[in-house]
């Protein structure tokens, strides 16, 4: 009984002694707070300190680097080059070795000549187109196949040279005596001789050439 008595007494004395800890620790506790208080309010209402503003740099542009090296710009260069040059000796070769364009039969040089004389048959007077009209004509001939020396003869005697020549048709020698003594009577008579008088002539000296005797 005494023993029991004697154990909650002391029990007692512990819950206080406890209580009194949990009070002092709580009041520690919450003067701590207070002390903290004043120097945070004091840096609460501090002014705050002026600093400098930060200068802001403008954005660099990119570098351009080559992506290249030196040596392999120059050795391409080189290739570039010799390529370039072997392309220009081959067309240079080529236009040297082109052939020739084969020369103009006699045909085609006297259609040139006449087509020439129908530009200007209003230009020129009939005198001088009966002559230039009959000099087409005569070396037509001689530079055909009739190997005649039409230039060199006069009209009596180049008629009398295709009289039996079997180049010669009898529509072809009554074409030429024709077209010769209309010529003649222009050149030498002195006939009054009109534009009329010199399409005739081309005209004549045109149906004989595209006779088709190139």
């Amino acid at each position: 009984m005494i023993g029991r008595i004697f154990l909650t007494r002391n029990t007692r004395k512990e819950r206080k002694a406890a209580k009194g800890r949990i009070f002092l620790s709580r009041l520690f506790a919450i003067s701590a707070c207070f002390a903290f208080l004043p120097s945070a309010f004091a840096a609460i209402n501090a002014a705050p300190e002026k600093t400098e503003p930060v200068e802001i740099k403008d954005i660099v542009p990119p570098v351009d680097v080559f992506p290249y090296p030196l040596w392999m710009v120059i050795v391409a260069g080189i290739l570039a080059l010799a390529l370039l040059g072997g392309l220009v000796w081959l067309v240079v070769a080529l236009i040297k070795n082109r052939p020739a364009p084969p020369p103009l039969g006699a045909t085609a040089i006297a259609i040139r000549a006449l087509e020439k004389l129908r530009a200007r048959i209003n230009e020129i007077a009939p005198y001088q187109f009966s002559i230039a009209v009959s000099d087409a004509l005569r070396t037509f001939i001689s530079k055909a196949k009739f190997r005649l020396p039409a230039t060199n003869q006069t009209s009596p005697e180049f008629l009398a040279a295709i009289s039996d020549s079997p180049s010669f048709s009898d529509a072809d020698r009554s074409l030429l005596a024709g077209f010769l003594e209309h010529c003649d009577m222009i050149k030498f008579a002195r006939i009054d001789a009109t534009a009329e008088d010199s399409t005739k002539l081309l005209e004549s000296a045109f149906a004989f050439v595209q006779g088709g005797r190139a």
